[in-house]
């Protein structure tokens, strides 16, 4: 009779105590959130985007895992810088949207809140587009991360309607997600003698920042790297990130499934080389000899595969 009273008791206590921990760990959640240095808006508890919750991209585990190669399998590799104009048709899920919005991402937003949350690290990326910055050496503070993608912060003077006095209010600068009109990703392509297989992976993204700059007769146009990822970190994250799809709402993808399935439209500007690792444009001027050293640097690459089979 004992055992049946402390059974029951046990059940009317059980959903009270499981509640209170849930409360807990959400204040908890709350202070941690509030000492942290984090961006994300409060989304707790509101309407889902449709008709029904979407949680097959946002709760995915872990990305893909790459198949593991050793180094005596790996016959043969060269390692590519490519450029993705992200205002080609194609690559528009990769630049769009270019405002805040709930339910999608960038993936220049997605992995900038990345940063800000602490989620990943950023690399320096200076002193230009044909740095070591891409060598990931030196992490970038948050401050330096904001400086790089957002407007200049402003202080401007008001006045006060009631007490006439005049104050300075400090307005922070707003990201600049429309003027990224360009991604550097490095990747080494590589044959696993294992497999028999020609493979790439992607090492490293940097968003690009192209803007006019007023000054001198007229200004110039400019681009300027924001920073660098290191991609296998950041895979985590662009796991957890939908893309849009423009035919179906109802089967999306995630930016890590997008960069591994290769859809997207890109140009090969500097390989692996002697000379410092010197880009195209370096040693060839004029957009046509460029783009053609481009196409025999791809070429090569699929060359080089089919020169390791005996036939």
């Amino acid at each position: 009779m004992q055992v049946r009273l402390l059974s029951l008791l046990v059940l009317l206590i059980l959903p009270f105590v499981v509640a209170a921990q849930r409360n807990g760990e959400q204040t908890k959640l709350k202070v941690e959130a509030g000492n942290s240095d984090t961006v994300r808006p409060d989304t707790t508890n509101m309407p889902p985007i449709g008709f029904y919750e979407r949680t097959t991209i946002p709760e995915k585990i872990r990305p893909v895992p790459y198949t593991f190669v050793r180094e005596a399998d790996v016959l043969w590799s060269k390692i590519i810088w490519r450029v993705v104009d992200l205002r080609q048709k194609i690559n528009f899920p990769l630049y769009y949207p270019t405002t805040e919005m709930r339910d999608r991402k960038s993936i220049t937003q997605a992995l900038y809140y990345a940063i800000l949350n602490k989620e990943i690290y950023a690399y320096d990326p200076t002193p230009g587009l044909t740095s070591p910055g891409d060598e990931f050496i030196k992490r970038m503070t948050l401050e330096e991360v904001k400086n790089n993608v957002c407007t200049p912060a402003q202080d401007i003077q008001q006045t006060d309607m009631r007490t006439g006095q005049i104050r300075t209010v400090h307005i922070e600068g707003e990201p600049r997600w429309r003027e990224v009109k360009q991604l550097i990703i490095k990747e080494e392509w590589f044959f696993d003698s294992k497999r028999s297989l020609l493979e790439v992976r992607v090492l490293g993204l940097c968003p690009v920042i192209e803007f006019f700059e007023l000054g001198g007769e007229g200004g110039q146009l400019r681009r300027t790297p924001a920073f660098w990822v290191y991609y296998p970190e950041a895979r985590t994250v662009l796991t957890h990130v939908a893309v849009f799809n423009n035919k179906n709402d109802a089967q999306a993808t995630s930016f890590d499934d997008l960069v591994f399935k290769r859809r997207f439209d890109s140009y090969i500007i500097r390989e692996t080389n002697e000379y410092n690792n010197r880009s195209i444009s370096d040693y060839k001027k004029g957009g046509i000899p460029n783009m053609l050293e481009s196409e025999r640097i791809h070429y090569d690459i699929f060359n080089t595969e089919h020169d390791l089979w005996e036939f």
